[in-house]
């Protein structure tokens, strides 16, 4: 089976293409891929060095409000299409999966146009604009939330969950303490503001770190994201030098073997982290991105919340002191813990990578 992925801008909208080739690859060794991102997008790094070929088109987002720049994009649009129809008629796949993002928009539809199987994944609980256009193309409707359904045509779209949350089952704990050097009495509070690191999370985490020495039995993997990195490791020097029990990265490239060694898990709410969170039942405290459109990481959080999974702090709520005691209200009470992470375990959707590669097979 020949499949032509796409999707790209965050790691949002990467990592579920990524896992779903994953784990096509892992129930058909012969199947090949080719991914369609664009050069400005996380997908021209981190794709390749997956060892899956890359190809880049041309293409921006619409803007929300009447501007000029949108006949431009309208223009690019057509443009990427036709370059889209060239790359797509040379690699002859037998199906083109879109997992969110504007490339997505003119790689799927010319797929549609030249009669290829196409399935788009939703990751989150209101849908973005492409995959709302995509839908009367698409052959087939994935989607992460169950909510999700009703802005879609019911007669092809399937609730599958998010396909990361099969990837992240398969690390190794014991791998991911190896390679940080933490013993394994110490239980891993993961900080990460995304793949491309947060600001108010960093500055959070700044103020909390002078109070990390008083968790005792944790051990703190902070990720910075790169663009921050090295102000906050100068920033921290600066304050007397990181907590012995804190390992400061700018990345995770090994992220499902770090997750499946995290006791709690301090995050941004998007769906593909939630899909992680939830397959492993990590309890998180959770900091949506007010940034995001139609606020959906809210959205996504609260559902989570609800089911007394996770703590929401809102951004404008965020400091240093209401980080540590949210922490501390997890860490200092295993009742709490323990009912967090049932109820995580019980919203997780792990097989949902088999479940989007059984629909693939059927749309074939």
């Amino acid at each position: 089976m020949r499949v032509v992925l796409t999707g790209g801008g965050t790691g949002g909208h990467i990592y579920p293409a990524l896992a779903i080739a994953g784990e096509l690859k892992r129930l058909e060794p012969e199947a090949s891929f080719l991914y369609v991102g664009t050069n400005k997008g996380l997908e021209s790094s981190l794709v390749p060095r997956q060892g899956i070929p890359f190809e880049a088109i041309d293409i921006s987002g619409f803007k929300r409000k009447l501007t000029f720049e949108n006949a431009r994009t309208i223009w690019r649009f057509l443009r990427a299409v036709s370059r889209s129809k060239q790359i797509l008629r040379e690699y002859r796949p037998d199906l083109v999966v879109g997992t969110g993002g504007y490339v997505c928009g003119p790689v799927v539809y010319a797929a549609s146009r030249l009669g290829i199987p196409t399935l788009i994944h939703e990751q989150n609980v209101v849908p973005g604009l492409t995959n709302r256009f995509l839908a009367r193309f698409a052959s087939k409707i994935a989607v992460s939330f169950e909510e999700s359904l009703a802005y879609f045509p019911k007669q092809k779209t399937v609730f599958t969950g998010n396909p990361r949350a099969t990837e992240v089952i398969h690390g190794d704990a014991e791998a991911a303490r190896r390679s940080l050097s933490i013993p394994t009495d110490k239980k891993i509070i993961l900080l990460v503001g995304g793949s491309r690191g947060a600001r108010a999370i960093n500055e959070a985490t700044l103020v909390l770190s002078e109070a990390m020495s008083e968790f005792t039995d944790c051990h703190f993997v902070y990720v910075t994201g790169e663009v921050h990195y090295e102000t906050i490791k100068a920033t921290l020097h600066e304050r007397s030098g990181s907590p012995d029990n804190l390992t400061l990265l700018p990345y995770v490239h090994n992220m499902p073997d770090l997750l499946a060694a995290t006791y709690v898990s301090v995050n941004r709410a998007g769906a593909s982290t939630l899909a992680e969170l939830t397959a492993l039942g990590i309890p998180s405290i959770l900091i949506p991105s007010p940034y995001v459109t139609n606020n959906h990481q809210e959205k996504n959080a609260r559902g989570l919340e609800r089911a007394g999974a996770a703590v929401v702090l809102l951004e404008k709520e965020l400091s240093g002191a209401t980080l540590k005691q949210a922490l501390a209200s997890i860490l200092g009470d295993q009742d709490k813990w323990s009912q967090m992470h049932d109820q995580s375990r019980k919203i997780g959707k792990p097989d949902a990578a088999r479940q989007i590669v059984h629909l693939l097979r059927g749309t074939h």
